[in-house]
């Protein structure tokens, strides 16, 4: 479970400041799907953010498991992250001139696992998505929706507790977006925790939970109103 407890996220100083998030207390459990719904500018990118230890709060605590994510070093932060989130992003963000099996591959040699390692692994996760017809083709190579099932691959190929999607039907058409939450579905109802940042309703009914945000205030509710 990852709580966060009196929240406050601040960017610049004085006047020209932007308070992002304001006073936030919720929790993500584990193995639900979690939904942070909200406008463009709301702050659920930086909730999200912060969620993924990707940032820190200017004031508040974050607790994964009971572990302060606050008082964490630097190093031990990219650990945590190493080992126990996924991100799945808008632009995909893969090499397009890498193979599909190269862009899956990358945490694992973060990691510091062999080649022959983590090319199982990242063959054995596409096959899983049924991407295998894929694993040798540049990324470029490749549709929106292909290139946004390989990123969900590269999410999960390091076995993750927590997987955090921002906007990740942003880019995509209505076919192709189903089916990427129809995935993440199936990722949730297998064990695994799911966040989605998301603006749109249509996505938001998938979860088990809603956050919803405006002005940097969150509201946690039991389901999609």
């Amino acid at each position: 479970m990852i709580e966060l407890k009196n929240v406050n996220k601040i960017y610049g100083k004085g006047e020209g400041s932007v308070h992002a998030l304001k006073d936030v207390n919720i929790t993500i459990e584990d193995g639900k799907f979690t939904v942070v719904l909200g406008k463009s500018g709301s702050g659920k990118s930086t909730l999200m953010n912060l969620i993924g230890a990707l940032d820190m709060p200017t004031t508040g605590e974050i607790f994964a498991d009971g572990r302060n994510l606050t008082k964490l070093s630097a190093k031990e932060l990219a650990e945590y992250r190493n080992h126990t989130t996924g991100f799945v992003f808008q632009s995909f963000y893969l090499e397009p001139t890498f193979t599909v099996l190269d862009n899956v591959a990358m945490p694992l040699i973060i990691a510091g696992e062999s080649k022959k390692s983590r090319e199982e692994k990242a063959e054995r996760i596409l096959c899983q998505l049924g991407l295998q017809d894929k694993i040798h083709k540049k990324a470029n190579e490749l549709s929106g929706g292909q290139k946004q099932r390989v990123s969900i691959a590269r999410a999960l190929v390091h076995d993750p507790s927590i997987v955090l999607a921002d906007e990740p039907t942003g880019n995509l058409d209505s076919q192709n977006g189903a089916e990427v939450m129809s995935l993440l579905r199936e990722i949730c109802n297998a064990g695994k925790s799911v966040v989605l940042v998301t603006h749109n309703k249509e996505d938001a009914k998938n979860g088990d939970r809603i956050i919803y945000i405006k002005d940097g205030v969150c509201e946690m509710r039991g389901g999609l109103e």
